[in-house]
């Protein structure tokens, strides 16, 4: 089964940076937008960043735009979430997922690659 994992959490100061990837076990070579999202202990799951199929295009929420810098490297079926200054309010357990076309929605994620385990991040002094 095709599956998604993502590595490179941990726990950071206020301020500093982290970059996570998502490694997908297919071939990605844009068939896929691809988007990262995260979920606080008690909320709901949110979009955090999107790529397109061709990664030319991205998309941030509101909080992270600016900080947080999404990208992709077909060749080795991965995306990324380069992540800086990074503040309390980032703390969450960070997901991707991919989608058949360019997406901002959390509906349309999930549906062709099951969610994987996450990566915690952890940002307290």
């Amino acid at each position: 089964q095709v599956h998604l994992v993502e590595t490179g959490g941990g726990l950071v100061q206020p301020g500093g940076s982290l970059k996570l990837s998502c490694s997908v076990s297919e071939r990605t070579d844009k068939k896929y937008g691809m988007a990262w999202f995260r979920q606080a202990p008690g909320k709901e799951r949110e979009f955090v960043a999107a790529i397109s199929r061709s990664g030319s295009a991205t998309r941030y929420e509101d909080s992270v735009e600016g900080r947080f810098h999404i990208s992709r490297e077909d060749a080795d079926n991965k995306a990324y979430l380069q992540m800086d200054s990074l503040a309390p309010e980032d703390t969450a357990v960070y997901y991707c997922n991919v989608a058949p076309f360019f997406s901002t929605y959390a509906n349309d994620y999930g549906n062709l690659i099951p969610w994987g385990q996450g990566s915690q991040v952890t940002v307290s002094s």
